[in-house]
């Protein structure tokens, strides 16, 4: 044994890596897998948006940017949320340009967490919060979803309040949902406002999907919160811009203040490249997720139809571009054995359920971020697998 292997930050050893990765790789080395696992969008970056990077190559945008990022990007996007969300922000002293969301979060969470504070998350939720809580020395309380087909109440913020008390730093909202792609509507947001606004907490909403809607446009809720919300959006899912790596955050100068502290030493700033590339996606490119989304919706609805059809319990979801499904009785009910099993037999990989926690055990994940053509596929193989393995 390495004699240094027991010498790190205590709270290392108590995170993982995400399961979701060790599941996708786990399965990756199997015979023509059919991956729906991960949550990246299958479209290309457009086209306006990659010639922008590539000017900035050529111009030799090269060097670190401030950081809080350069202010025509924090402009653009203090447009973009006005445009879209009714949303106003000062670009100088109220936003911030992160590496992705997956920073953004990072830095909120280590800028606003002591050691003994509780942080309350609506369950199934995605797997990337606890282990920032965790490294923080704060710790994870969840709230079961479930009997509200997973949208979170006020009455279930009241009962967790009153159980955890002035222990509750923050809580954590994350919608349109990973993994069950539900969402919340304008009254539903305007009442877990309310109900928040009596209690001195951090709200920090992840709305990195807020441009993948279907029906009701999306609703911030800092626009009924904006003295408590930490605001987390990003490109990756908007603009397909996973690799260019480009997050924000919104929040009160006051907030922002604190944040950019750590923001700065986890990473100075965000890509230079990257960042101009992002101003041509917010002004330009304000309506790029409406193609993107007339074909999420087609692929939700013909997964949607087919699944129930295979008789898994599905909460059709309004947002996002995941499928998160009961699965059927008769059939191995460990999600991960059943996920393990599926790929195994049939050489196609969903998301086990327990990955977003004890809550989404007996569930799986379907990604819809393919083609329907793949999709197709997949479905075949999984009215396939259901067919020979019933028990």
């Amino acid at each position: 044994m390495n004699k240094l292997e027991n010498r790190f930050n205590q709270q290392v050893y108590k995170i993982a890596v995400s399961t979701i990765r060790q599941f996708d790789e786990t399965v990756s080395p199997i015979p023509d897998i059919l991956k729906l696992t991960l949550g990246e969008p299958d479209f290309n970056t457009p086209e306006h948006v990659k010639a922008a990077g590539k000017e900035a190559i050529e111009q030799n945008f090269s060097h670190y940017t401030g950081m809080s990022g350069l202010l025509d990007v924090r402009e653009a996007t203090t447009y973009f949320l006005k445009e879209k969300y009714h949303l106003s922000y000062d670009s100088q002293t109220e936003t911030l340009v992160t590496v992705g969301a997956t920073e953004a979060i990072s830095a909120t969470l280590l800028a606003i967490l002591n050691p003994g504070d509780k942080v309350l998350l609506p369950a199934p939720i995605y797997p990337g919060y606890e282990p920032m809580i965790t490294l923080a020395g704060a710790e994870a309380v969840y709230i079961d979803t479930r009997p509200n087909q997973f949208i979170l109440s006020p009455e279930m913020i009241e009962k967790a309040m009153n159980e955890h008390g002035e222990d509750v730093k923050a809580i954590i909202l994350n919608y349109p949902s990973n993994p069950t792609g539900v969402t919340y509507s304008r009254e539903e947001v305007r009442a877990i406002a309310d109900v928040l606004s009596k209690y001195p907490v951090f709200v920090v909403s992840d709305e990195v999907y807020s441009e993948l809607t279907y029906g009701e446009s999306h609703v911030s809720i800092a626009e009924y919160l904006k003295e408590q919300t930490i605001l987390i959006n990003g490109l990756s899912k908007s603009h397909a811009m996973t690799g260019w790596r480009i997050g924000f955050i919104f929040a009160p100068a006051e907030l922002t203040n604190q944040i950019i502290k750590v923001h700065q030493y986890l990473v100075t700033s965000a890509a230079t490249v990257s960042q101009k590339a992002a101003v041509k996606a917010l002004i330009e490119g304000i309506n790029d997720a409406e193609v993107m989304k007339k074909e999420y919706l087609k692929r939700r609805d013909f997964l949607y139809e087919k699944m129930v059809s295979l008789g898994f319990e599905i909460a059709r979801p309004s947002g996002a571009f995941y499928l998160f499904a009961k699965i059927p009785e008769g059939y191995i009910q460990d999600s991960m054995s059943f996920c393990v099993d599926l790929a195994e037999k049939n050489a196609l990989a969903v998301i086990p359920g327990i990955a977003f926690g004890p809550e989404a055990e007996g569930y799986i994940r379907v990604s819809y971020a393919t083609s329907i053509e793949v999709l197709e596929e997949a479905m075949g193989r999984l009215e396939t697998y259901l067919i020979q393995q019933r028990i």
